[in-house]
């Protein structure tokens, strides 16, 4: 199976590569955006530092205030018109592990002489808690830059920032609006920013999303998985084990069956998979358990088998074991998965033709790798293309310890975004 993903997206690449090759021999390389990449290089860097050094968990509203403050001075200072929008309750996709107060966005908007429509998204929160940065600072060593979430995502926030001061420096306004949006609530799955994601993904010709791209792999994704969750909760009544076991109505019974009605759900040749990885049961070795409970993980590689998995598992839900026991289903729709269509493979096409100007290879991946990012959220509307991983080449997300970006991908992440916009701006690519 990997040995046919590795071949399909070698394939791909080749082909988006023929097909820029076919449009347009490889050109030269832009000096002018050149020079500008590498005179943002330190600015980026010490943007990174500034980032870096304010703690920004998905519950540190504290930091998180703090640092989207910090980006809108940024935005500002570069001409945009900036709000901040604060997440509602009417908009909040609540899930069992949402927070009562979600962290807001900060959206700046710049005007052009053009008439495309350009949407540059990244994150500010992080899975650290409180406290951690003290173990890990800002700091470079050699050719690396190490910080908490310098790779997911605050490289991504640098990198649109200093593409704008780039495009600045350049005198570029060929857009008609370029829109940068950073929200707050990533990595706990958006609850709060995902309509509005996906409300500005649909009010635009293109969406460029900037989580890192892997090192070793320099390339771009044109698609991610979807990311759900069931729970079942199981009430049952209590009793004596020993004494008076028939008065009881045993929940952890009524699970076990569930779990095991459901163990088949999984389509692995369609990347739906449903796999049940925690439950919880009884309080005492001689209780009947009144109570028990489980999650599972499912992923799906399309939006339509969110429906029909979901369907399946409240309809399996219903088969009970012991009538009398109550059993509750919920499904999370955590993340849709980002889908490769032409849209996004046309751009993809551009993208890789820019980045053989300066003599780099682009690798342009169809394939999701099980994980999810915003940048579905922002597809879930919207027939333009929405292309994820323009960041820099990074490693160790979610590491404590060793979280870096490599130094050495800063001038040709920049150049490519720069150019990207540029030439989608001109409406090339689309």
């Amino acid at each position: 199976m990997k040995l046919k993903m590795k071949l399909r997206t070698f394939l791909l690449a080749a082909a988006c590569l023929g097909n820029a090759a076919h449009a347009q021999p490889v050109a030269n390389p832009d000096a002018a955006v050149q020079r500008a990449a590498a005179a943002q290089k330190q600015p980026l860097l010490d943007t990174l530092r500034e980032l870096v050094s304010i703690e920004t968990g998905s519950g540190d509203i504290e930091g998180l205030t703090q640092a989207t403050e910090l980006i809108a001075t940024k935005l500002r200072a570069l001409g945009a018109t900036v709000n901040f929008i604060e997440p509602t309750e009417a908009k909040t996709y609540r899930m069992a592990d949402t927070p009562a107060r979600i962290g807001r966005m900060v959206r700046g908007t710049f005007k052009g002489a053009g008439t495309k429509r350009i949407l540059l998204i990244a994150h500010v929160d992080t899975v650290y808690l409180k406290g951690a940065l003290a173990r890990q600072p800002f700091r470079i060593d050699g050719n690396k830059a190490y910080g908490l979430g310098i790779s997911d995502d605050k490289q991504g926030i640098a990198v649109i920032l200093h593409t704008v001061a780039m495009l600045k420096q350049l005198n570029f306004s060929g857009y008609g609006t370029l829109t940068v949006l950073v929200n707050a609530d990533e990595e706990i799955s958006s609850p709060g920013s995902r309509v509005e994601l996906a409300d500005a993904g649909a009010a635009h010709d293109a969406v460029l999303s900037f989580e890192a791209t892997r090192v070793g792999s320099d390339k771009v994704s044109l698609a991610t998985s979807g990311v759900g969750a069931v729970e079942i909760k199981v009430e049952g009544r209590a009793s004596h084990a020993g004494g008076a076991p028939e008065r009881g109505i045993n929940a952890l019974y009524e699970l076990s069956h569930q779990i095991l009605q459901m163990r088949d759900l999984s389509e692995p040749q369609l990347g739906l998979t449903l796999n049940w990885t925690i439950s919880q049961a009884g309080t005492s070795r001689n209780v009947i358990p009144a109570h028990a409970s489980a999650q599972a993980d499912v992923r799906v590689l399309r939006v339509a088998d969110y429906d029909r998995i979901e369907a399946a598992v409240r309809e399996r839900g219903k088969k009970q074991l012991l009538p009398d026991a109550k059993v509750t289903v919920n499904f999370e729709r955590r993340r849709p998965p980002l889908e490769a269509n032409d849209a996004n493979r046309k751009l993809a096409a551009q993208a890789l033709a820019i980045y053989a100007e300066i003599g780099r290879k682009l690798v342009v991946d169809d394939q999701p790798e099980g994980g999810g990012t915003d940048a579905a959220f922002a597809q879930l509307k919207t027939k333009a293309p929405v292309v994820e991983r323009f960041g820099l080449q990074g490693f160790g997300a979610h590491s404590a310890d060793d979280e870096w970006v490599l130094l050495d991908s800063i001038e040709p992440r920049l150049y490519l975004a720069a150019r990207v916009i540029m030439d989608v701006a001109r409406g090339k690519g689309l």
